[in-house]
């Protein structure tokens, strides 16, 4: 009878975890509960495609364009579903002889979203050129 128990209790597929402790890998991921069969998930963040940015730059130049105080552009990429919309910050100024404004666009793809900063320079015809835009860091 107890041989059956122990082959039984060893053949019923129950687990036993050894430490309290969570085992984590370097990206931060809790592995102490892998069984091997399947992966845990992790997101990659790629970050926004040139194709995102594109449509982000866009929106900028139109809603600097238009020059309404408090107003701000959508945007979306039909090709990879991301999103957001630009928003002027502060007051023009004067830099290398142009009239430049910064602003800020929002970035939502899936369960990722990040903040690009970016500054336009009025060009030809009214026009804001872009003069940069990269995703913002908190100082």
């Amino acid at each position: 009878m107890i041989v059956a128990l122990l082959v039984g209790a060893g053949a019923g597929g129950c687990s036993f975890r050894m430490s309290q402790t969570p085992e984590v890998k370097a990206d931060g991921v809790d592995i102490s509960d892998v069984t091997g069969s399947i992966a845990p998930a992790v997101e990659v963040d790629e970050g926004p495609s040139d194709s995102d940015l594109a449509f982000a730059r866009n929106a900028a130049s139109d809603v600097l364009t238009r020059g309404g105080k408090d107003s701000s552009q959508p945007w979306e990429n039909p090709k990879t579903g991301a999103r957001g919309s630009v928003t002027p910050l502060a007051s023009s100024y004067t830099s290398e002889g142009r009239t430049c404004r910064d602003f800020l666009a929002s970035y939502v793809k899936g369960k990722s979203e990040a903040w690009l900063q970016g500054e336009a320079c009025r060009a030809g015809q009214g026009r804001w050129e872009i003069r940069a835009m990269q995703q913002w860091k908190r100082g």
